[in-house]
């Protein structure tokens, strides 16, 4: 069992920046693809970003050249750098882990969520 918590979303003006955070619990956090999903009101949730354990990274088109997934394994944590904001980023953003490297279907473990929006 994983446990994940997000934090680091809010308010932010179109073109500038966010640092989402998420913590995970469990000794076995090195071994999981770490990742990160967004759902925007009225849509389906989306891969966002996809990191392996070995330090791979899958970044989605749609935020490619501006959002950079990292993990710490030792701190078990993984976060989503997100920069040149656009408003069609506002959504709720979501940590996943899986033991699969796929990223084209949902699995694995959740967060909460946390709220991210950016305004025009």
């Amino acid at each position: 069992q994983v446990q994940l918590v997000e934090s680091g979303g809010g308010l932010v003006q179109a073109g500038g920046s966010l640092r989402l955070s998420c913590a995970a619990s469990g000794r076995t956090f090195m071994y999981y693809n770490m990742g990160w999903f967004r759902q925007a009101p009225g849509k389906e949730r989306e891969f966002v970003a996809g990191i392996s354990p070995s330090g791979g990274t899958t970044i989605a088109d749609s935020v490619k050249g501006r959002f950079t997934i990292s993990r710490d394994n030792a701190k078990h944590t993984v976060s989503l750098q997100m920069n040149s904001l656009k408003p069609e980023d506002t959504a709720v953003y979501y940590c996943n882990a899986r033991v699969i490297s796929s990223w084209k279907f949902e699995t694995g473990y959740w967060g909460q969520g946390t709220q991210v929006t950016v305004s025009s």
